[in-house]
């Protein structure tokens, strides 16, 4: 998939538009924090990135968290702010793999795509007050550096991510597709009453309806979603193959054995009972779709792959204690949210000019 560039400058370029917090980070910004073989990445890139990503974070998620998000418990042993800055980690150290290895792939990044870069950079540098600057370890050539780690591993992955299988045959992503109704075991609210389970009783009068339902659908399934309106049951239409599990797995399980027009039996759920109509053996849209979603997997798949090996025969370390003193909890950013991407009518990426001439 082709990813243009200035939509990591539109992003990068808010990272320190909204700042909270007064501390700043006690460690030298030359110091290095980041070492995969020969390629360093020191504290003021680090920072900046950590920062980038923790604006990405409280913006779009603080608001599930109550204030509290990096302290809130993310995973087996560690918070949210320990989770996301291991994640971090990562991430450069891959970025810097990807630099390296750029030759392998005839990769490079173009005269017009450095020029963005300057651009985002020198635009960055103006806009955010020294102290913000400061705060986040963000001076012009911070900005220039992540820019371009994050561009050249844009790059990397595309070139990557080609060398996967782009085949795929209808019958391995064939998705059938179905009508269904759910007689749901859960009652109607109301102003009076709120939503409750049922009770046994009443379970068993719903499964009857079901069954009344499923007995006239066998016996004209053309009438399938006339019948449902009569009984007055809301049909809905769902894609499927044999490893899907919505709306339910045994649903799913009854109709991948049933011809075009064949109805399922009643299927008793602890939602309430299903009765379904499977109406076409190969959708053609959702199976194109379902071709793109597998290839995707593949070039995700291939990427991590060669990515691991790579980083599996590389020499790599990271500076614990100028790490540490990235705090996320003393320190709050959001984004500001761009309407309009920067430089759009001046400079296009390679892709954006394959793109205009297709």
């Amino acid at each position: 998939m082709k990813k243009r560039l200035l939509m990591i400058v539109a992003a990068m370029m808010t990272a320190a538009s909204s700042l909270t917090g007064c501390s700043l980070v006690s460690v030298n910004p030359n110091e290095v924090v980041v070492k995969v073989n020969d390629s360093e990445i020191t504290a003021d890139v680090a920072n900046f990135y950590a920062r980038y990503t923790q604006a990405q974070y409280e913006t779009y998620f603080g608001a599930y968290t109550q204030g509290d998000m990096w302290n809130t418990k993310a995973e087996e042993g560690k918070t949210y702010e320990e989770s996301v800055k291991a994640s971090i980690q990562e991430e450069l150290k891959q970025m810097l793999l990807l630099e390296q290895h750029m030759k392998d792939y005839n990769v490079s990044l173009s005269d017009a795509e450095k020029e963005v870069i300057q651009k985002a950079a020198k635009e960055f540098d103006e806009d955010n007050s020294l102290e913000n600057k400061e705060k986040i370890m963000a001076d012009k050539a911070t900005v220039e550096r992540m820019l371009t780690l994050m561009a050249e591993e844009q790059k990397m992955r595309a070139a990557i991510q080609e060398d996967a299988d782009q085949n795929v045959s209808d019958e391995e992503a064939a998705q059938k597709k179905m009508d269904y109704v759910l007689f749901s075991y859960q009652k109607e609210e109301s102003e009076d009453e709120e939503s409750d389970e049922m009770t046994d009783e009443e379970k068993a009068a719903v499964k009857d309806k079901a069954e009344s339902f499923a007995k006239s659908a066998k016996k004209d399934s053309q009438k399938f979603l006339e019948i449902a309106q009569d009984q007055g049951a809301e049909s809905q239409e769902a894609t499927f193959d044999a490893e899907t599990q919505v709306p339910d797995a045994d649903l799913i399980k009854a109709a991948d054995t049933l011809k075009k027009n064949e109805v399922t039996d009643v299927i008793e759920t602890d939602d309430g009972c299903y009765v379904a109509r499977v109406t076409s053996l190969l959708d053609k849209d959702a199976t194109e779709s379902k071709k793109k979603e597998i290839v995707t997997e593949r070039e995700n798949a291939l990427f991590a792959e060669v990515t691991e090996k790579w980083m599996d025969e590389a020499k790599t370390s990271v500076n614990k204690k100028a790490w540490k003193k990235i705090d996320f909890n003393d320190l709050g950013i959001t984004m500001k949210q761009v309407e309009k991407e920067p430089y759009a009518d001046d400079v296009m990426t390679d892709d954006q000019a394959e793109d205009a001439n297709e």
